[in-house]
């Protein structure tokens, strides 16, 4: 019960992340474009070509710079279990409240717990600015703890029936008001704790800046090896999105600080040695494709032109748009010791390139990677990126041979491997479901393909009965049930389209891809008409 809803709220994390790639591509074509060396009298700043970069560049800030609001209205839309949108309203005003409070405090109170409010905010004094709001710098992790709370609130108490003459009170503002009360002690706690949080960060950062090659590596490993259990994301996202490694993370120092390190001739490693921890995405990069080459030719030779169809996209999607588990989940449920193989080689590729010498913001796909680094950096820079290259290709050769020895040697069913006496099971239809379900009176659109899924899926899970709470992360819907003996068999979910499921008792994840956040509006539309 526990790892359920550690795992969902996991995946909560991911809905504010599904906005940062395009504001990054974005920000780094801008700095491109602005860059003097590259665009030569037209990056002159009085050019209106320039000013025009510079008002599309502030645009695509506003995501990295607002992050923490994100995240605040962010977890209530994959953790409330009613009215979403209230829910997010809620922990909107609540933050908001939270943080002013701790600016009344530290305005009134700064110098009894060890603050100097009255400074300038920016880096180094633990300040910064919300919304308009002087206040403490708790970055993503005070936006979380709040809207956690307000989350725990909605759930419980958006419902309670209050007397009539209190009614005005009821539902949302009933929320707030309880959350109102719980920021005061919250933010007295605060003032008084997060400074000694803050001097941890400080060691911390310390601490793995002298970790070097070993710190990437078992970083890397660790993002790699919980992948499927969804508790990936509490890896990464103090580094890359918190202050872990450096203040602000590492998503926004690297692209802040783009223009001066084009300007450098130093070394990447010597001008953001914290860059190591944000390698993670050359594993999607390189690792793919000699994974996906190692599979096709071990194929039966009758089976190499389906393998090829399933596996060229798979790979395209994993190399350029930096999603991987279509394949990842592939050899995950056929031989985990596949999987172990691969979170092993992607950490030793990650602490390799490191070694030579490569740091930057790489963890996604070619798109992201490209605009953020290649690009930007590469007269300036071109002989490391060109050093990644050669890594990176060793290593998907790397790849290929391990991955096809142990197909071999261990006899894997990898695709294109199966025995041939495997039968697939029936896909059951809209159809069926409509029928089997008619009695409640489900109403499908025919029209909508995401609510042909979410009919397979459900049905598949054992009917609207048995689901408890369904939410989503970038690609894996996730749903908790009250009776897994319903469930069907994989290849029922696999025939509808999902490209694989985990179980882990009552908590299910079906691994659909970027469609997922369709597939589930259409999949709660479902569970509310059914009931």
């Amino acid at each position: 019960m526990m790892m359920q809803k550690i795992q969902r709220f996991g995946g909560a994390l991911y809905v504010p992340v599904l906005l940062f790639p395009f504001a990054g591509v974005v920000i780094g074509l801008t700095i491109l474009f602005k860059n003097p060396l590259i665009m030569g009298s037209l990056a002159d700043p009085d050019s209106l070509w320039y000013q025009c970069w510079f008002i599309i560049g502030e645009g695509a800030w506003t995501v990295l710079r607002q992050m923490p609001l994100l995240f605040a209205i962010g977890i209530p839309i994959a953790l409330a279990k009613k009215a979403h949108a209230r829910a997010c309203m809620e922990a909107l005003v609540t933050y908001l409240t939270f943080n002013y409070f701790v600016n009344a405090i530290l305005t009134v109170w700064g110098s009894s717990f060890g603050v100097d409010f009255s400074a300038e905010v920016g880096s180094g004094t633990g300040l910064t600015m919300i919304a308009g709001i002087k206040t403490l710098d708790t970055s993503i992790i005070g936006a979380i703890v709040v809207s956690s709370i307000v989350v725990a609130l909605h759930n419980r108490y958006f419902d309670k029936k209050l007397p009539d003459w209190l009614g005005i009170f009821q539902g949302a503002s009933y929320v707030v008001i309880l959350a109102f009360f719980i920021m005061i002690p919250l933010e007295l706690i605060t003032a008084y704790a997060w400074p000694m949080v803050q001097n941890g960060i400080l060691s911390l950062q310390a601490f793995l800046g002298s970790a070097g090659v070993v710190g990437v590596w078992l970083y890397t490993f660790l993002e790699r090896i919980l992948l499927p259990t969804g508790l990936h994301h509490f890896i990464w996202t103090p580094f890359l999105l918190g202050p872990a490694a450096v203040e602000g993370g590492i998503k926004v120092f690297w692209i802040e600080h783009l223009t001066e390190f084009a300007s450098s001739k130093e070394s990447l490693k010597a001008l953001f040695p914290q860059g190591g921890f944000s390698l993670y995405g050359n594993a999607k990069l390189f690792a793919m494709p000699g994974i996906a080459l190692a599979i096709y030719t071990t194929a039966r030779p009758e089976k190499k032109k389906l393998v090829a169809s399933l596996l060229i996209p798979a790979t395209l999607t994993a190399v350029v748009a930096g999603i991987t588990e279509p394949l990842e989940f592939t050899f995950l449920f056929i031989a985990p010791a596949l999987f172990a193989v691969h979170a092993l080689l992607a950490a030793t590729m990650a602490a390799t390139m490191y070694a030579f010498g490569v740091v930057g913001l790489m963890t996604g796909g070619l798109i992201e990677i490209a605009s953020s680094n290649w690009i930007p950096l590469f007269s300036s820079h071109g002989a490391t990126y060109i050093l990644q290259w050669g890594i990176g290709l060793v290593f998907t050769a790397i790849y290929f041979f391990v991955f096809r020895t142990m197909i071999l040697k261990l006899n894997l069913a990898t695709p294109g491997r199966e025995k041939d006496d495997d039968s697939e099971t029936k896909l059951y239809t809209k159809k069926d479901f409509k029928e089997k379900h008619q009695e409640k009176k489900v109403s499908i659109s025919s029209e909508n393909s995401f609510t042909d899924k979410a009919v397979s899926f459900l049905d598949a899970l054992g009917g609207s009965e048995n689901i408890k709470d369904v939410t989503n992360c970038a690609t894996r819907l996730r749903v908790s049930v009250k009776d897994e003996s319903k469930l069907q068999p994989d290849s029922v979910f696999q025939a509808a389209g999902a490209h694989g499921v985990v179980r882990n008792g009552k908590a299910i994840q079906i691994i659909i891809g970027l469609l997922v956040p369709q597939v589930k509006e259409q999949f709660e539309l479902l569970l509310k008409e059914a009931n």
